[in-house]
């Protein structure tokens, strides 16, 4: 990855979302997810937890639900959300700086060293924790998390609302994704996506990179 400070880019800002872009979560939730599933008998796997990267905590129960053998009270729904969020906090509190993304703070110090503004743009409600655990809170200029928004991924909002924060025009903002969702949003905001991952699931992405030890802010 180019950390060349004299690179050249038409952008003022740089969204990334969290989960399989700085750090990689989606272990710890699929573990968590996966309790709550064998707990009421819904089928869960790998191949099933892929549909729920990108989608907020709410969501992705209603689509384990979907498949349960019963259906569930919104009392019971809130109850069975919670449990998977405890158990999910007990993971990442075991989180350390060693499990920041190969290039991801190789890229976050790219951005800053062009002087472009960074935001960060994530449905977990448990953002700040997990970058308090990764030591690079205070490497972000404004972070919006599910707290603050009230439509999740594919909805745009979420990277409109770090775009305002930040003080930058949707198109002057590149937004860096690993989910399908996240990137029908950033390119719904109006904004360039850059793809983490397979070209097949991020066709909508403008460039997609296998890794952020590709991540090039001068290629975009």
């Amino acid at each position: 990855m180019s950390t060349n400070n004299s690179n050249h880019t038409r952008f003022k800002a740089v969204i990334f979302d969290l989960d399989g872009v700085i750090t990689d979560t989606a272990h710890y939730h699929y573990l968590a997810w996966k309790r709550t599933a064998d707990s009421i008998g819904a089928p869960f796997d790998e191949a099933f937890n892929e549909q729920l990267k990108g989608v907020d905590r709410m969501g992705s129960l209603r689509l384990i639900l979907a498949r349960a053998p019963r259906s569930f009270s919104e009392e019971e729904q809130l109850a069975l959300a919670d449990a998977k969020n405890r158990h999910y906090q007990e993971l990442i509190a075991t989180m350390t700086p060693r499990d920041l993304l190969p290039g991801a703070l190789e890229a976050l110090e790219a951005v800053r060293a062009a002087g472009l503004r960074i935001g960060l743009a994530s449905v977990s409600k448990n953002a700040f924790t997990v970058l308090d655990r990764l030591g690079i809170r205070d490497r972000f200029d404004d972070v919006v998390d599910a707290a603050t928004i009230r439509n999740s991924k594919p909805h745009p909002e979420i990277f409109l609302t770090a775009a305002e924060h930040l003080g930058v025009a949707p198109a002057d903002c590149l937004g860096v994704e690993d989910a399908a969702a996240g990137v029908a949003a950033i390119k719904d905001a109006g904004m360039v996506a850059v793809g983490v991952g397979s070209p097949d699931v991020l066709h909508r992405a403008d460039r997609v990179i296998r890794s952020m030890e590709e991540f090039d802010l001068s290629a975009y």
